[in-house]
Formats: structure tokens, sequence, C-alpha cells
């Protein structure tokens, strides 16, 4: 049973999904062209894996659905957020990051969250990035106590997500301890979990001794280093390259995220040492951070995933965070034919992802033996018919709506546009209780309305968030 009273929803057994209009597998042994797409084509999962994929699959005996006229593809896979971050939506959106930190996220060290609170901001962004398509979540926490860290993780595993969670730690021995004790007693036993530990890359102190001491502990767990590099210019005067050497960070088990102010033989650097980057577009915008130099990453072989990124966001849409890693680099170069182009951006979501975080064995591209993690698409909305090009329409058009069925390891979390044995208005009520406090606490600094608040639920009716079908 999960916190507030229910485990992970929807059911296994044998599934047919028939009739899709077009497959995009994401996988060119699979189908026609680099993204292995075929049209009038089934999916057949068994338990939590795709067992087949072609045409006019049989030897089924469990349950069909038809999706005629539907996309399928593999499930998105956001590689860097803060999922808490649903309880400050709207903080100090007139401020760069530094700014926002300030007002919205350092004061909250000193609030606290409770456990309840937790679970209900992470819950609702969970909600949030199922409706959008996403399967994998990597949730960088901030974990800020360790009541905090026990009802994040509860809402991640209550969501049926697949998901990796960072611990942000320092060099004290009980975080130190806890970390160890999170990983073994609630990462490590749940088969859809992956843990990460999180740091700051500076050469300033304490934040240099915490960095040292958190890459030796990443490397010791055998689990990647997950660290915010470069976000705002004004970061270069706490050289992080030059600190993350000096951890002996650099690496594959290293992860980037925003890398936005990089020196040619920077990037040179994080290439030669084959460290993974977090593209975060939308918050970067947000924050007037500025545009990642996304081509000549690309060009120098970096792996590179996108990001959601939490409450610098506001708002968890895969389909515009791949739109805009478009638009900005064409915006930049004056050229259409800069990378990405719809193909790679789409590789950025899936399958790129997934060799980021060494998950492609399991994810990022419908393959048989690989985990039934998969979106079904209705293109006949308003906003993406009429046909013309499919793929091209997948990141131009696309939207939350038009995400009908959401499956992950089989289990639907999304089906018919509607979420799966969970009260979506209850899970919105909790966080909004949590996110009052909060917004009180925060007042002098956050650039908040003073609207009116509708009415909200105490911790203790939090119990009623979920219901049985």
């Amino acid at each position: 049973m999960g916190l507030l009273g229910l485990s992970v929803p929807g059911e296994t057994r044998q599934l047919l999904i028939r009739n899709a209009a077009l497959i995009v597998t994401m996988d060119p042994e699979m189908g026609e062209g680099p993204l292995g797409v075929i049209e009038d084509g089934d999916v057949l999962v068994d338990e939590d894996t795709i067992s087949a994929i072609g045409k006019n699959l049989t030897g089924h005996h469990g349950r069909v659905l038809d999706v005629k006229g539907k996309i399928v593809l593999p499930g998105f896979i956001d590689v860097h957020n803060h999922l808490w971050q649903s309880l400050i939506r709207g903080c100090g959106t007139d401020k760069d990051v530094i700014g926002w930190l300030d007002a919205c996220v350092f004061p909250v060290y000193d609030i606290g969250v409770s456990e309840e609170e937790a679970y209900a901001g992470v819950r609702l962004s969970t909600l949030d990035i199922i409706s959008t398509g996403v399967t994998t979540v990597v949730d960088w926490s901030h974990a800020f106590s360790p009541e905090f860290v026990r009802g994040n993780i509860q809402a991640l595993s209550d969501s049926g997500l697949r998901f990796g969670f960072a611990y942000y730690g320092s060099k004290d021995d009980d975080v130190i301890e806890d970390i160890r004790r999170v990983k073994e007693e609630l990462i490590d036993p749940n088969p859809r979990a992956i843990f990460q530990v999180a740091s700051h890359p500076s050469m300033d102190e304490p934040f240099l001794d915490n960095l040292i001491a958190m890459s030796g502990l990443a490397r010791e767990l055998g689990v990647k280093l997950h660290v915010h590099l470069l976000e705002n210019v004004k970061q270069r005067a706490d050289e992080p390259i030059k600190a993350l050497k000096q951890a002996d960070a650099l690496g594959p088990n290293l992860v980037c995220a925003h890398a936005v102010h990089l020196t040619d033989e920077e990037i040179a650097i994080l290439a030669e040492n084959d460290v993974r980057v977090a593209h975060n577009p939308l918050s970067n915008m947000r924050l007037a951070s500025g545009i990642m130099r996304l081509s000549e990453l690309h060009a120098e072989g970096l792996k590179v995933g996108l990001g959601l990124d939490g409450g610098c966001n506001d708002t968890s849409d895969m389909f515009n965070s791949m739109r805009v890693s478009v638009g900005l680099q064409r915006a930049t170069s004056l050229r259409a034919q800069v990378f990405p182009s719809v193909v790679d951006v789409l590789r950025m979501a899936t399958t790129g992802a997934a060799e980021l975080l060494d998950m492609s064995d399991q994810i990022g591209s419908l393959t048989p033996g690989k985990k039934a993690d998969l979106i079904i698409l209705d293109p006949g909305g308003v906003n993406f018919a009429p046909r013309f090009d499919w793929i091209s329409q997948l990141v131009f058009n696309g939207q939350p709506t038009n995400v009908e069925w959401v499956f992950v390891d089989g289990r639907q979390l999304k089906a018919r546009g509607r979420f799966v044995g969970i009260r979506p208005d209850v899970v919105v009520q909790a966080a909004q209780a949590a996110a009052d406090r909060m917004r009180e606490a925060l007042a002098d600094a956050c650039a908040c309305s003073s609207s009116a608040r509708p009415e909200t639920l105490e911790d203790s009716d939090m119990v009623g968030l979920f219901t049985e079908d």
C-alpha cells in the first residue's frame, strides 16, 4: 500500500494493441527509415515486456485494444526534473535562475516540507508528466529532510512510472548514511527504480568538499552523479569543470543538466570523458539562462537527452520541449538544417535519453524484449489533423491532449485520455494545501499574486486521495 492508500494502478497479462495507423518504433531494424516506422501494425505485450511487433499478429490469448487511426510510440524519457516544484509554480516569474533560487527554492530549507506535502507535490507532478506521455523520469531531489525524501519516493513509487531518484547530498555522515539506507531499502527493491547521487560543482567551500564526497559515494555505489552545470553565465566564477576534475567525477557516470555556458575546450573535455547532458530549453528560456550550444555538443558526440526541469519550467509538455529544442537552434544559427532535426529530437526524447541513462537495453524503443513502456496518440484532434507528415506533426503539432494511453511495464497509467485509479481533482487539492502554506512563507520573496485561494484540504484529509476504480 502507498502512503495514501493505493498501490500502483492498472493490470498486466497479455495485451494485443491492434490496427495502429502508425507505429514509430524508434528502432531502424523494426521498420522503415531511421525511426523504424510501421504502418497498419500491431504490438503484442506479454506481462511487462514487448513480445512482438508487426502486421496481423496472431497467437495471443489476452485483451485486445483496437487503436485504429492512432499512433503508437515509445514513452518519453524525462532525464532531469524536480518534481516537488509543482508546489512553487508561478513563483519568481520575473527572475533569472539565481534570483529564482534565492526567492523560491533556498528559503524552503528553512520553511521545511513535510512527508505528506512532499508526497502531494510530487504526485501532482507525476500526473502532469504522465499526461504528456512521459514513462521514465529522473527526479533530482533537493532532499530537504529524510521525511521529505520518503514522501518524494513514495509518490514516485505509487505513480507507476519508471524513475530515477537523484539524492542531493553532502559530506555529512548522517546524510551519507541516509543515502545508503534509501538506496538499499527504497530504491533497490523496486524494479522500476534506479538511484543517482546529486551534488553541485564549484571550487567554493563547502561545495567542493561535498562534491568530492558525493562523487566518491557515487563510484562506490556504482551509480551516476547528477549535477547542474553552468546554467547561468555567472556560475563560470565557480570553476565547475575544474571542480569536477578535482572530484574525479568526469566520465560516463556523470550527468550534467543545462551545460549552457561551455567553451569549445570544455565541450571537448565533456566529450572525451563521455559525460552525459540533460537539455532543459524551456526552463533556460524562462530563467534567462541562455541557449545550449546543442549542435556543437552533438558534433562532438555527446549524449544529450531532454529534461522538463520542474517549477522553473512551470509546465510539463514534452512536445513543447521538442519544438523549442528545434526552434532555438534554428533561430540562433539561421539554418533550418541545423541539429536537431525532427528525427533527432524524437531520439533525444526516447532512444537518446535511454542511452544517456545506460538503459537502452530496457527502454527507449519498441523492440521485442524491451519493457512495455509505450504511449498511444490520437492524431485526429483539431491541433494535429489533417495528416500530412505525422512524424513532423508529432513534434510541431503534438500536445498532451493527444496522448490517450500511457503504459509502463504493460500497466495502464492513462487510458482513453483519463488517469487510471486516481482522482486528479483530489491530488490538486492536496497539493494546493501544501502550496498554500509554502506560498505564505515565501510571500516576501515570491512574485505571486494575492488572488483568493480555493478551499483546500487538511493533511488529515489526504487519505482520500485515491479511488479504487
